[in-house]
């Protein structure tokens, strides 16, 4: 994320907070499953890139202890400045343009941001700089391409508001430069920048709790790009919030692709 005026999603907007519970709730237990595999442990110095909330950096500083240290970096620190504390250190860091915030990190980790960044190859080159050698790479990214829809099971009208909303949502998104196929590149993109051991995995969740609410705060941040852009209207879209309420419809996400690998 390099441009708080190109991207659709702000942390600044109204909603940001929700949509962090919801994606917390949602993606936590991938990206800690796979965390815990590297071995993080007692002193590691980890980066996180385009941090947002802080559920990710305060489980990192938890595994890293006094001794170690966590980087979270965002165009944005709104949300992740709470955590700043010992071992966490939050710095403003866009990470398609500037050098990392340090070198010889054990772990660089990135979740749904460089599918966002308009300069992705120089933003996953500078990861892979700061990283120590034998340091790890997690890098997890969404493909809405490979998945479009937010209601599988397209049955009814509410099912096919949805899902209208939904590619008025993708349309938005390549407007602004998000690559909508990034997540199947990410284990090519690992393997051709000599990362070792490379491989990957996605997480796709069908129906829960959190894709409503994922949905719900999504939809409330992007209501005015959506009408102004002729996408939806007010009416279509607070039929769609009651729909989502309602506790109806099984609602998803698209694919999230998680990849990574090891510096040689």
């Amino acid at each position: 994320m390099t441009r708080t005026d190109g991207y659709l999603l702000d942390n600044r907007q109204t909603g940001a907070e929700q949509r962090f519970d919801a994606s917390a709730t949602l993606f936590d237990p991938t990206t800690f499953r796979h965390l815990e595999r590297f071995g993080i442990g007692s002193g590691w110095r980890c980066w996180e890139v385009g941090a947002g909330g802080t559920s990710v950096v305060s489980w990192l500083a938890k595994k890293v202890g006094p001794t170690g240290r966590v980087i979270a970096t965002d165009i944005d620190t709104s949300w992740v400045a709470s955590a700043a504390r010992p071992p966490i250190q939050v710095r403003v860091h866009d990470v398609g343009v500037e050098e990392p915030p340090g070198d010889g990190f054990d772990l660089v980790h990135a979740r749904l941001v460089l599918v966002h960044v308009p300069d992705r190859e120089q933003a996953l080159r500078s990861m892979i700089k700061a990283l120590r050698p034998g340091g790890r790479l997690l890098v997890e990214d969404a493909d809405p391409a490979l998945q479009p829809l937010l209601c599988l099971d397209e049955y009814g009208p509410e099912q096919q508001l949805a899902n209208r909303l939904r590619q008025g949502l993708r349309s938005l998104l390549g407007e602004r430069g998000a690559d909508l196929g990034y997540g199947r590149k990410l284990p090519r993109l690992l393997r051709q920048a000599g990362l070792r051991g490379v491989e990957a995995d996605a997480y796709f969740p069908v129906t829960s709790p959190a894709c409503a609410a994922l949905e719900s705060a999504t939809i409330r941040q992007i209501r005015e790009q959506l009408v102004a852009a002729g996408l939806a209207t007010h009416e279509e879209i607070d039929r769609h919030l009651a729909n989502v309420a309602s506790g109806s419809m099984d609602l998803t996400t698209a694919p999230m692709i998680s990849a990574w690998g090891r510096k040689g």
